[in-house]
């Protein structure tokens, strides 16, 4: 396959129509296209890949959008949505010794704001160089086929596989992913396979296993053939199904992730703001109107019980001096009404004693009188009642049963008062309505957002677990149909003899097959050991490499046939064992693909750029698109690469307007003096 042309058309930044003639010679393969960081050097890329493959192409700005959104922001924005965007690719492609010449354009417009209507439109030229004369070029005269448009998918698959052009196109700056022995493995396995011929070989024998199936059948047969090609189709439809709800899962799954995202940042800002208090202030005064109101309760039941006898707590030392007086006047009263009735008595007494005892017992009763007497001579006397001792000890125990009380009281009093106080600093800190409700407004907004995106969500979800399980059941049916037919099958003479060399042929192409993909592996080690020696700086660096014929894992051995770890290469050198990775496939492969290289310099060094602009760029392929910037292809390298370039083009992008148009030449080409 050569590419011939691309035109764009309101495609990403390129505005209006914009056109790259990509034709080359043999001498000069090679088709320079400069552009700084953002101008639309993946955008070319993209568009290529896009043109051929439509949804399977692996665009970059792709992700994990659905392919409609894709197509949608892929409309220039300056552009009318319902006209669209048109891409279209001319290309040549060499079958069985003829050159066809193939030009498909995929154009998309908008209707409305939901639809979006995608057309293919593929023409031909059967006979493209038929006509022509050596040395001459002669114009294809195309042709519409509605044929080739409504199966393009599968056509361009015959033509080139998706795996196969992966390899063809890539990013110069991912590149270093491939010196990976993991990557490199399905890389090497995949080209193997789809690019040098290998899956011929078992299309073959799988064409064979058919042409088994294929025979004479009875009605009944017949009739589980008809069963098994619906249920065939059925299970490329749950296929489909699946593969499309996976997207829209992995969509939905995307926003959500986003969605939520937005909602913590609005939290946070709630939060910051004082949402939350606001939220609790009706709450607030109310629990303030309560604690104040018990507060105010606590406080009349101490003036209450203040009014009482509680005061005289603080005549304490009073009240014990005030209960020993009441006590002293007490007995002398007692004392003062007993002495007259003493006095009496003692005379009597001593009437009635002899003359020689008075004597004794007057003194004894003397000292008796004396000393009622003395106790009943207070040095103050209050004229206290008899019942001021009662009355105060019922005083001591109500005074201590209103100190305890007073003392509850003004614990909780306290509690009561702090909490008041706790609960005044959170008013004072609710900020005011107008501070929270816009905020507070996009928070619930963004709320019913995130709860619809996590119901759409869970819903996608269920539709790919529902489709897994019908795919399950669908793949059961048709195998036990498959089963069901190979019991059934009539064993006539003329089915056994297919079936029987069929299987030999089988069994001779799985030999084949085997020889075939060790042929191409010894072939690849060599190319791609020569191609790494021939642009690696260090000559002496790797000594050999070999490709596992049944992991497709890769090794390589230094001069003492010793193991690389491929982690102790550079990254420059690491991207050099990509490149020859490719370059290596391109060459066994007979050089018959482009090579479209976007950033193809990245990490590299001034001595290796020089050895990849010689001795790799010239050499890649028959046709190698460069896209660089003015870092990667400078003034010295394009003099060194010029002799090899068919065409060269800059991407000139307008930073006021976000548009890029293409201009003839290179910065430091003669031609290109107008870009700015």
């Amino acid at each position: 396959m050569l590419l011939r042309k691309i035109t764009l058309e309101e495609f990403g930044a390129y505005r209006g129509t914009q056109s790259l003639d990509l034709t080359t010679k043999k001498s000069k393969p090679i088709v320079l296209i400069g552009g700084l960081n953002g101008c639309g050097k993946t955008t070319l890329l993209d568009a290529i890949q896009l043109a051929l493959y439509g949804p399977r192409a692996r665009c970059s700005g792709r992700g994990s959008k659905s392919y409609e959104t894709y197509l949608r922001e892929s409309i220039n924005r300056q552009a009318d949505p319902t006209r669209g965007a048109q891409i279209t690719l001319e290309f040549t492609v060499t079958v069985d010794g003829t050159e066809h010449y193939y030009k498909v354009v995929r154009s998309w417009h908008t209707r409305g704001k939901t639809t979006l209507k995608e057309f293919v439109n593929a023409f031909v030229d059967e006979e493209y160089g038929s006509r022509a004369k050596p040395g001459r070029r002669v114009e294809p005269e195309l042709k519409y086929s509605r044929v080739l448009s409504q199966e393009w998918a599968d056509h361009i698959e015959n033509l080139l596989p998706l795996e196969v052009a992966s390899l063809s196109f890539f990013d110069g700056e991912k590149i270093e992913s491939l010196a990976d022995p993991e990557r490199a493995a399905s890389v090497i396995q995949s080209a193997i396979h789809s690019l040098l011929g290998v899956n011929t070989v078992q299309q073959l024998r799988t064409d064979l296993l058919a042409l088994q199936r294929r025979q004479k059948l009875s009605d009944e047969e017949q009739h589980l053939m008809d069963k098994i090609h619906t249920e065939e189709q059925e299970r490329q439809a749950a296929d489909a199904a699946l593969e499309n709800a996976e997207q829209q899962a992995a969509w939905c799954n995307s926003k959500l992730v986003k969605a939520r995202g937005a909602l913590e940042a609005l939290e946070a800002a709630y939060k910051q703001e004082g949402g939350n208090l606001f939220e609790r202030r009706v709450e607030i005064e109310r629990e303030y109107a309560q604690v104040s109101a018990r507060l105010a309760e606590i406080r009349g039941s101490l003036v209450q019980l203040a009014a009482g006898p509680l005061p005289l707590v603080m005549m304490g030392s009073h009240l014990k001096e005030l209960r020993k007086q009441a006590g002293r006047e007490r007995a002398a009263a007692g004392s003062h009404q007993v002495l007259g009735v003493l006095e009496e008595r003692d005379q009597w007494l001593l009437d009635m004693l002899p003359a020689e005892a008075k004597a004794v017992v007057v003194g004894k009763l003397e000292a008796d009188r004396a000393k009622r007497a003395k106790s009943a001579g207070l040095k103050v006397d209050l004229a206290l009642s008899p019942d001021t001792l009662p009355q105060l000890s019922a005083l001591d125990e109500a005074l201590s049963r209103d100190k305890t009380r007073a003392a509850e009281l003004l614990h909780q009093a306290a509690e009561a008062a702090e909490e008041c106080v706790q609960l005044e600093r959170q008013l004072a800190g609710v900020p005011a309505k107008s501070k929270v409700e816009a905020i507070q407004k996009k928070r619930e907004e963004q709320l019913r957002e995130v709860a619809q995106l996590e119901r759409e969500h869970k819903n996608s979800l269920d539709s790919v677990a529902e489709l897994k399980r019908r795919l399950e059941y669908v793949s059961a049916s048709l195998k036990r149909a498959h089963e069901e037919f190979v019991r059934t099958k009539v064993k006539v003479e003329e089915v056994e003899r297919i079936i029987k060399y069929s299987e030999k042929a089988r069994k001779t192409l799985d030999q084949f097959s085997d020889v075939l993909l060790k042929r191409h592996i010894s072939r690849l080690e060599v190319a791609m050991l020569t191609s790494f020696q021939t642009l690696m700086r260090k000559q002496g660096l790797v000594n050999d490499l070999r490709i596992d014929a049944d992991k497709f894992t890769l090794t390589l051995a230094d001069a003492d046939d010793e193991p690389i770890d491929p982690g102790r290469l550079s990254a420059g050198e690491r991207q050099l064992l990509a490149v020859s990775l490719l370059w290596g496939l391109m060459k066994v492969a007979g050089n018959h693909l482009p090579s479209v290289i976007d950033t193809p310099l990245g990490r590299l060094d001034s001595r290796h750029r020089e050895h990849l602009v010689d001795r790799y760029f010239p050499n890649a392929s028959n046709q190698v698109l460069l896209l660089s910037t003015d870092e990667e292809i400078d003034e010295y390298l394009l003099g060194r690469l010029e002799k090899s370039v068919a065409h060269t083009y800059t991407l000139v992008h307008d930073d006021t307007a976000f548009t890029t148009r293409v201009v003839e030449g290179y910065w430091w080409n003669a031609g290109a003096g107008n870009v700015a």
